[in-house]
């Protein structure tokens, strides 16, 4: 593909091919840099970023530092992203310091990031941390942000919710409800990768905070197009470009532990 060319040019030959994904085992704030450096641009990124909360992939810094670098990463990713292109962030929950206990990070980002925030989604998920002294945490955040708020991808149609309560209700004899389902709305309950002897999910590699393949594809689906360049910075797991074999190849490759 041409366009994945024109990154080979710039970042050189990648860790990974495979014609329709380049993996690059590199500090991904130079990437970006070097990408913006040669005038390379990517429809859209999808990524989860450290929380800063202290696994084992991540040194934990002071939280402004962490906000900092968070922000100069996503405004690096908003000067290689085309004007039609997207930006969806998924982030968690950290402590701060004196101030509270579990603070959504969308709160310390939403409004320093050069993008233009569409909407916040809420990603429920049935299992996680169990606490005793404050609610079990289970949701997090995927900031939708957009390069220009008028013109960006949103594929519907390719994300309905097929479940609907009366698929077949009439108002003045005509379907109430559009046949291929509803709007999935803002609240997308989808199950975590879940660990344990008992409860491991298929899907499960020795990450400790691994993507769920089926919000990858929602996001894949409905916010990019066939084509694009998706770029995720924290690739983790691999369960960005995994997904993206499976849908525009119709092949699943095997989950691969690591975090590059």
């Amino acid at each position: 593909m041409e366009k994945l060319n024109d990154i080979k040019n710039v970042l050189g030959e990648p860790y990974y091919s495979n014609g329709s994904v380049l993996i690059y085992n590199m500090d991904c704030l130079e990437g970006l840099k070097m990408l913006k450096e040669g005038g390379v641009q990517i429809d859209a990124t999808i990524t989860s970023p450290p929380y800063n909360i202290g696994k084992e992939y991540e040194k934990v810094m002071p939280v402004n530092s962490f906000v900092e670098w968070l922000v100069e990463i996503s405004n690096n990713i908003f000067d290689i992203t085309k004007p039609d292109g997207s930006y969806l962030l998924n982030v968690g929950y950290l402590e701060v310091p004196e101030k509270g206990r579990a603070v959504p990070i969308t709160y310390l980002v939403w409004d320093k990031i050069k993008f233009y925030l569409n909407q916040e989604i809420i990603w429920n998920y049935g299992a996680g941390v169990a606490a005793k002294h404050y609610l079990s945490p289970r949701n997090e955040k995927i900031l939708w942000y957009l390069k220009d708020k008028e013109n960006y991808t949103f594929n519907l149609d390719d994300i309905r919710d097929p479940d609907v309560k009366y698929p077949n209700q009439k108002k003045n004899g005509k379907l109430r409800c559009n046949t291929l389902g509803k709007n999935p709305s803002d609240v997308w309950q989808i199950a975590k990768v879940t660990s344990g002897a008992s409860r491991s999910s298929d899907e499960r590699t020795n990450h400790p905070a691994q993507f769920p393949v089926d919000l990858i594809t929602r996001m894949v689906m409905g916010f990019t197009n066939q084509s694009d360049i998706i770029l995720d910075p924290f690739m983790g797991s691999g369960t960005t470009p995994r997904t993206i074999i499976s849908l525009r190849l119709g092949v699943v490759p095997p989950a691969t532990p690591g975090n590059t």
